[in-house]
């Protein structure tokens, strides 16, 4: 598919999920910031709201450019009672526009003894999948230390806010935020987070990048109180001993970064990771089941044609969810095909405009394999690495062994990723199997070769997906004889 194709797709996509998340929904007031600090703190930090409001624009432009560049065990977790109300209203949105836009709900749950995670939901196309943060307590035995260290902020809604001042009544005030990771999703709403905090020190990662101007780091949003974490924990205190953290580099190729921070929360023996491994189950995730709004993602996907009334039951959650999961991860899964070409918009034009959220357009049809395709993917939520990602990390097979080896070193019992489930009930022997192409040296999945065709056509194609060579070679899984379905069914 040629580029000017592909971005005219994008654009529908925009447009119809923007229409979709209006339709059905309630007007939205302004909200207007009540985050817990006083004026008097902001001077003293030499960063207002005010600031922010007259660099808002630029941040946006900032933020969108650096966008370009980017590409268990089972709990019933106590989520917080709310819906999406005014307070799940988030009006920075036009950041990074993706859905739900300005509806952002969250909910609050515990994930381990003093560790909390915040899930928010984010997507494009239906495709929509939980983006979390995560909140340890730390020092809880000295009133001058004990308080909060967020990570992998989400967006400050006066909704997530009102939930983190619960922990903050109880615990103690927020000491340290981490921005552990470089990517677009996670990093923009980080600043204004830090912002809502501004006595609490902030770190990111010091690789932070904007695409195609490499912008510095108070044009992307980030407040001027922000710091480098330092490449360990070792060799240094900052945490008081209550944590231990390292931070994993990957450069894949020309103007582009992979970052991960491990952080490890030695009381609950617990292991926050952004990106670098994830499991996941055909049980749909709490965020999307709870809110009628986000629901109409799973029945969506459920739907086989266009025009297929889906009931609303738990079967035909799982099975939109399964679906999304595939499409999340490799693109253009072995058990569907995608048609992203005029013909299922002008299908589309058919139908009654917005009936479904999307006006009928449904580009992808799927073939009889699509369940034991998901089986053979998610192995009963057993721990693997996202596609995208190995391809990422299989660049930097030296510095993955390296941070291997550190935070297996860890005495942990339990994982807890920024996406899809969680937490996972893993050892570090468990984690580090999940990285298997590294002691193989081989860039080997788990899961069906038919999966990772595209992206391995995609990286060895004249772009070579931006990547440089790998020693490891292209992904490469075992075939499993899944039908792909045929064209226009």
């Amino acid at each position: 598919m040629n580029g000017g194709l592909l971005v005219l797709c994008c654009i529908f996509c925009m447009i119809c999920e923007i229409a979709s998340f209006s339709t059905n929904s309630k007007p939205q007031s302004s909200w207007k910031s009540q985050a817990p600090f006083s004026h008097t703190q902001i001077e003293a930090k030499k960063d207002s709201f005010s600031e922010v409001s007259d660099r808002r624009s630029l941040l946006t432009k900032a933020t969108i450019a650096s966008a370009a560049a980017l590409t268990t065990s089972t709990v019933s977790p106590s989520a917080a009672e709310a819906m999406i109300t005014k307070e799940s209203n988030w009006p920075l949105w036009t950041a990074l526009p993706v859905a739900p836009f300005n509806r952002r709900r969250t909910i609050k749950y515990e994930v381990g003894p003093g560790v909390f995670a915040f899930d928010q939901m984010i997507g494009i196309y239906y495709v929509h999948v939980p983006i979390r943060m995560s909140v340890v307590t730390v020092h809880q035995n000295d009133p001058e230390k004990r308080g909060l260290v967020v990570y992998a902020p989400v967006a400050p809604t006066k909704e997530c806010l009102n939930l983190m001042q619960e922990l903050i009544d109880e615990y103690g005030p927020v000491r340290d935020i981490i921005l552990p990771s470089v990517a677009v999703e996670h990093k923009v709403n980080a600043g204004p987070f830090a912002r809502a905090y501004p006595d609490a020190n902030f770190y990111v990662c010091d690789k932070q990048y904007a695409f195609p101007l490499n912008l510095p780091n108070s044009f992307l949003g980030l407040p001027s109180w922000t710091k480098p974490l330092p490449r360990s924990s070792q060799g240094s205190d900052i945490w008081g001993g209550e944590l231990e953290h390292e931070v994993l580099t990957v450069k894949p190729g020309i103007g582009s970064m992979f970052q991960d921070v491990a952080l490890y929360h030695k009381q609950s023996e617990t292991m926050l990771v952004c990106d670098a491994v994830f499991a996941v189950t055909d049980e749909p995730p709490k965020i999307l089941t709870e809110e009628e709004e986000y629901t109409r993602a799973l029945l969506f996907h459920a739907k086989d044609s266009k025009d297929e009334i889906v009931e609303d039951t738990p079967e035909n959650r799982k099975k939109g969810w399964r679906r999304i999961v595939l499409l999340f991860d490799f693109f253009f899964p072995g058990s569907g095909r995608g048609d992203l070409g005029p013909g299922p918009a002008l299908e589309a034009l058919k139908t009654p405009f917005y009936k479904d959220g999307w006006g009928g357009w449904k580009p992808f049809s799927w073939g009889p394999d699509e369940a034991r395709d998901f089986e053979v993917f998610s192995a009963g939520g057993k721990p693997t690495v996202l596609p995208i990602i190995q391809i990422i990390l299989s660049r930097g097979p030296e510095e993955m062994r390296r941070w291997l080896k550190v935070v297996t070193s860890w005495n942990f019992k339990r994982v807890v990723p920024m996406h899809l489930d969680a937490p996972l009930a893993i050892t570090p022997t468990e984690f580090e199997d999940a990285f298997l192409f590294l002691k193989n040296d081989y860039n080997k999945v788990r899961f069906c070769d038919e999966d990772v065709e595209f992206l391995r056509k995609a990286e060895e194609g004249p772009l070579n997906f931006s990547v440089y060579k790998t020693p490891l070679g292209t992904l490469r899984g075992e075939k499993c004889g899944i039908v792909r379905p045929k064209k226009n069914s």
